[in-house]
Formats: C-alpha cells, sequence, structure tokens
C-alpha cells in the first residue's frame, strides 16, 4: 500500500509540523486568557500534571519511532554488505566450475552486480526504473541458476559444482532480503499519532502560559525546535533513496570495482 507521507519532502514534513507546533501553542495561550476561564492554584496545578504528563508520552513515542526508524535503517545497511559479500562469495566459487562454464558464469555475476549497483541509486519514488531493475536481476538469477544446475546435473564433479549453486541459491535469497527491506518503514499510523500529541502537547503548554497570564517562553520554542529537528532525522531515516542521510553503498561499489579491473583482464591483448 502507497503511503501518503512518502511523496512529502521531510523538510516540508518538518516545517509543516513546526508551524502546527507554534500555531497549537498560540491557541492554547489564548483560550488560557480568556476572562471566562477562572483558574485557582489546584487546577493550575492540574493543567501542570497534564502537561507533564504529555510531555512523558511524546518522549516515549519518539524514542520507540527513532528506535524502529534505526533498526530499519540498520537492516537496509546490513542487506547491501550482505548482498555484496553472497555475489564476491558466488565470484569466486565460480573457479571452481568447469573451464568451458568459468567465464560465462563470471560475466553474468558482473552484469548482476552493476545492476543491483545502480538499481541502489534509483529513487524509490522512481517506480518503474527501480521495477525495470528488479526485472532486469531476476532474469539474470534465472540464467545463473539454470547454469549452476546444468554444470551439477552434466559432471561428475558435484561436490565443487555443488557449493556453486548454493552461492547462487544464497544470492538469490538477499536480493529479497535487501529489496523487501526497501518497503518497511514505521508505520504510519504512528507517525500520525506522533503528530497528535505534538498537537495537544503544544496547545496544553500555550494553555498552560495563558493561565498564567504570561507569554510562551523562547526556551519552550526551543524545545519544539529539538522535536522538530529529531523527527526530521526520525523520517529521513525512514525513507531509503529519498532524503538526506542515505544508505552507504561502499561495498557493492567497491565489489564493481574488482569486478571491472578482472573484465579488463579479459581483453588484455
Amino acid at each position: 500500500m502507497k503511503e501518503m507521507l512518502y511523496d512529502i519532502n521531510s523538510l516540508a514534513i518538518a516545517s509543516s509540523l513546526f508551524v502546527s507546533m507554534a500555531v497549537a501553542i498560540e491557541c492554547g495561550f489564548r483560550i488560557g486568557r480568556r476572562p471566562a476561564i477562572k483558574a485557582n492554584d489546584a487546577s493550575k496545578a492540574q493543567v501542570s500534571a497534564i502537561q507533564s504528563s504529555l510531555l512523558g508520552i511524546l518522549a516515549l513515542l519518539l524514542g520507540f519511532t527513532f528506535s524502529q526508524s534505526l533498526q530499519r535503517f540498520d537492516a537496509r545497511s546490513n542487506a547491501v554488505l550482505d548482498e555484496s559479500n553472497a555475489i564476491h562469495n558466488a565470484f569466486i566459487r565460480a573457479d571452481l566450475l568447469p573451464q568451458e562454464s568459468q567465464l560465462k558464469a563470471k560475466q553474468l555475476l558482473i552484469a548482476y552486480t552493476n545492476n543491483r549497483t545502480e538499481a541502489g541509486n534509483v529513487s524509490m519514488v522512481n517506480e518503474d526504473k527501480r521495477e525495470s531493475f528488479v526485472t532486469e536481476a531476476k532474469e539474470l538469477q534465472n540464467q545463473l541458476w539454470i547454469l549452476a544446475t546444468e554444470i551439477q546435473t552434466s559432471t561428475a564433479g558435484a561436490i565443487r559444482t555443488g557449493s556453486f549453486t548454493d552461492a547462487i541459491g544464497k544470492l538469490m535469497q538477499v536480493f529479497h532480503v535487501r529489496d523487501s527491506a526497501l518497503n518497511r518503514h514505521v508505520p504510519e499510523i504512528v507517525l500520525m499519532l506522533l503528530y497528535g500529541t505534538f498537537l495537544m502537547t503544544g496547545s496544553i503548554v500555550g494553555y498552560v502560559s495563558g493561565l498564567s497570564g504570561t507569554r510562551t517562553t523562547y526556551s519552550a520554542y526551543v524545545m519544539v525546535a529539538l522535536i522538530v529537528s529529531l523527527v526530521f532525522v526520525i523520517v529521513d531515516l525512514d525513507r531509503p533513496r529519498r532524503g538526506l542521510i542515505e544508505i552507504d553503498q561502499s561495498p557493492i561499489l567497491n565489489l564493481q570495482a574488482d569486478m571491472a579491473d578482472y573484465a579488463r583482464t579479459l581483453v588484455k591483448p
């Protein structure tokens, strides 16, 4: 299911949140300043206690959401490393194949590495281009699997060639892990709950200021700015290939460079 917030720029979300919090604080302040509201010390203490409780709930939600987004970011980072290792392992095990099959297997693995490297640079918003890379990757996987099974059934050294078949199976497995990790995000309903808590907390902060007869202090807006900054980081971590914080692609880029060096030795006169 396509998420509503995913296509919105992270900076736009953070800016909207800051403005919403400022409006909520101002509305709360004006309600608290209304002459019809009579506040004694007991009622002020009660509202202050509610404000503290809301701030505690907000901190809990922020901590939970940040933890979830960071876990997903780490999972996507590990998936890149695992896929790079799986491809490299298959490339090395291709040396165990019969001489006439080694070159074809390595050429397919080089093409597969190029595909996965280029796919890592495609924005998640560009669904058509991303799908084309996925389709090409699956076709290369099929060719590698057919090659591996044909070699294993036609040669006596099943143990040697079987290790290559196992490596291709692992390669296909980590492909699905990496691809599915891109689609796992913090549930949008959690972000909506977080937004609602922001607004309620902001309105109560303004309401307390209104009851006391003083404008909301500078420190309250500093708190709002810090909260908005944290939300920006949460949203950015949770949106692969979309925000400022990006997954490190160096493992598979380094593998691509090593394979390019190998390819150049093949055409060397």
